[in-house]
C-alpha cells in the first residue's frame, strides 16, 4: 500500500495529470496488494494461527518498515530519532499482541 498511497508523489509522468487519474493508478497497484493480503489474512485467520486484533497489528508494523525504507529511498526523508523510537513502540505492540494467547474470543 506504501507505493499505491506515496509512489504518486515522486512519479514524475503523473504530474499534471487528474486526481482521478492518480486514484486509477494507485488502486490499480492496491489490487495487486490486495490479492496478496487477504488470502494471507485468512489464512491466518481461519488457521487459529492470529486474531484478528493480531493479524492487524502485524500488518501495520510491516507496513511501517517498508514506509521506512520507501521514505529514506523515494521520497529521500530523513529517519529521526523519534521515527525510530515510534518505531520500536509498533514492535513492542506486536510482541505483546502475539505473546500471550488470549483466544479468538479475546479472553
Amino acid at each position: 500500500m506504501t507505493l499505491a498511497w506515496y509512489g504518486h508523489l515522486k512519479i514524475r509522468w503523473l504530474d499534471g495529470k487528474s486526481l482521478f487519474a492518480v486514484i486509477l493508478f494507485s488502486w490499480g497497484i492496491a489490487f495487486f496488494e490486495y490479492c496478496l493480503m487477504v488470502p494471507a489474512n485468512r489464512h491466518g485467520y481461519l488457521s487459529g494461527t492470529f486474531t484478528g486484533y493480531q493479524l492487524k497489528i502485524i500488518q501495520e508494523c510491516i507496513t511501517l518498515g517498508v514506509f521506512v525504507v520507501f521514505a529514506t529511498l523515494v521520497l529521500k526523508e530523513k529517519l529521526a530519532w523519534n521515527h525510530l523510537l515510534s518505531f520500536g513502540c509498533i514492535v513492542l505492540a506486536v510482541y505483546f499482541a502475539t505473546a500471550f494467547k488470549t483466544g479468538a474470543g479475546g479472553g
